[in-house]
């Protein structure tokens, strides 16, 4: 047994094993001198490690380029087909389940509906069940082949056995939703907030890739966040950092969701500017509901922006973001349209130094941006589980 703390030869052998996964998955194919150089590992060892991760199928050959006076370089990358994530979005009207090759691309869905006003904690595991089954058969992948399945929820996450689920606007006060799930599949299992695996596949993949310092916006019926720092999401001592929608933006104004007053999420979200606005809709009709405001040209519009602008300039003075990422379905929607108007009322509530407007810019992933999130969960321990043979591990 190694000395507690100190790294073995077969830690150092394993870290830079994962360190290559980690180039190739998210720089795209490189031959093995790019590989040392954006590493730092020697040639020797780049080619006795990527030799492995061939024989064992990990990565594959993806062509060759023409090198200056010598033979072609073979390019090597992440086998796509070599395991499979699923990602679940549980949302307010639906339960979305999604089946993903290492490449990020979609091999099958399924969607349940979930009436908005009975999110009942054992139909939710039921339908997120039923969906992991249908789209692993769907997508013809062998079980073994399967890495895990992501879950994004409403609320905050506590971490533990039994994925304790807390989520207001659900009526959840404590659900071992984790529990529930367990006792249905073997698979690897991971649940996180909804906003953070959006958060997440925008870091990964979206607007937010290549930011060390970020703050994520997911504005749908509700308002969440993710706060990156250093590259890694920012989680606070309970794991309930990034609630961005219940800072306070009107003191003593509106009741949130969450039962205080003057929340973002009161003025923001979906739900409440129709509400402000005078429209009845059920969860299912928001999005065209939202649309018509717009349309219209509704001053609640307006005010929301304005109110969006003030609560992340507080966001700005506190982590002094590279960039800020608007996603959602209505935060897009609203952005589409009026990012300007956001960018300008964010200024004009934030000093000038530490902020500059065209900082402020949308998630590029789309609705598919939290199951998406959600299967990078299971696929962020594949970089060192893959890196190095299991039965070689003490």
């Amino acid at each position: 047994m190694g000395t507690p703390g100190r790294k073995t030869v077969r830690d150092l052998r394993r870290g830079n094993r994962a360190m290559l996964l980690r180039a190739l998955y998210f720089g795209g194919p490189a031959s093995r001198n790019e590989l040392s150089a954006e590493t730092g590992l020697s040639a020797a060892t780049v080619s006795t490690m990527t030799g492995d991760l061939l024989a064992d199928n990990v990565i594959v050959e993806a062509g060759q380029v023409d090198s200056d006076g010598g033979r072609p370089r073979v390019l090597l990358k992440v086998n796509p087909a070599y395991g499979y994530a699923v990602g679940v979005d549980v949302g307010e009207t639906q339960v979305k389940v999604e089946l993903f090759d290492l490449e990020m691309n979609v091999r099958a869905r399924a969607h349940y509906a979930v009436r908005s006003a009975k999110h009942d904690p054992e139909l939710v595991a039921r339908h997120i069940l039923t969906g992991v089954d249908a789209v692993i058969a769907e997508g013809e992948v062998p079980q073994g082949q399967v890495l895990g399945v992501g879950v994004g929820v409403p609320g905050i996450v506590e971490p533990g056995p039994d994925g304790l689920v807390r989520a207001k606007t659900f009526g959840w006060a404590a659900v071992p939703l984790g529990a529930l799930l367990r006792a249905g599949t073997a698979l690897p299992l991971v649940l996180d907030n909804g906003a953070k695996t959006m958060g997440q596949a925008e870091l990964w993949f979206g607007s937010g890739k290549g930011t060390r310092e970020a703050v994520i916006l997911l504005v749908g019926s509700g308002v969440g966040g993710t706060i990156v720092t250093g590259g890694h999401i920012y989680r606070g001592a309970g794991m309930a950092a990034g609630e961005v929608g219940h800072l306070k933006v009107v003191a003593g104004g509106r009741q949130c969701r969450c039962g205080a007053r003057g929340c973002l999420e009161a003025y923001l979200g979906a739900e409440a500017m129709l509400e402000r606005a005078g429209v009845e809709a059920d969860s299912a009709d928001e999005e065209a509901a939202l649309a018509g405001l717009l349309e219209a040209g509704s001053p609640v519009i307006g005010e929301s922006v304005e109110l969006l602008g003030a609560g992340l300039s507080s966001l700005v003075h506190l982590f002094n973001p590279e960039r800020i990422v608007i996603g959602g379905w209505a935060g897009l929607m609203l952005g589409g349209r009026l990012l300007a108007e956001i960018r300008a009322a964010t200024a004009a509530n934030t000093q000038a130094q530490p902020f500059q407007p065209e900082s402020v810019v949308l998630g590029r992933l789309g609705p598919d941006a939290v199951a998406l999130g959600a299967a990078t969960l299971v696929i962020e321990p594949f970089f060192g589980d893959a890196a190095y043979p299991s039965s070689a591990i003490a």
